[in-house]
């Protein structure tokens, strides 16, 4: 198996990856993935797509991430794993499809408008 280059994305964090084949060794801007996603829940999170597949510890990923914060840049690199396992092979796409790793979640923040506080949020109305 050569180098598989996928992308992954969430709210404005991008994340791209190289997977080959390999031992399991995951590195997430140059730090290893537990140092860079502290939480157990992240952690949780961007291996999910392999708990899904069975192929836990077979493959060596290379993530460069950035935008966002940790949990949009979590979710992005999920995407990209699940797209490159795809690549690797046609038959994991199913399973990976109806877990939603592979569906892009386009929610992001609304922006605010002027004359209000926030996006929605007004000002409080005072009647005299």
């Amino acid at each position: 198996m050569d180098r598989i280059n996928t992308i992954g994305r969430r709210k404005t964090a991008i994340s791209r990856i190289y997977m080959s084949a390999g031992s399991g060794a995951i590195s997430v801007n140059g730090k290893d993935y537990k140092q860079y996603f502290p939480t157990e829940v992240l952690q949780i999170i961007l291996n999910q797509p392999f708990a899904t597949v069975n192929g836990v510890g077979g493959y060596d990923v290379k993530v460069n991430v950035r935008g966002g914060g940790v949990a949009g840049q979590a979710e992005a690199t999920r995407m990209a794993i699940a797209r490159a396992l795809v690549e690797v092979n046609a038959e994991f796409r199913p399973a990976l499809k109806k877990e939603g790793f592979l569906t892009r979640d386009s929610r992001m923040v609304e922006r605010k408008k002027p004359g209000r506080k926030k996006a929605r949020r007004r000002f409080q109305f005072s009647k005299r």
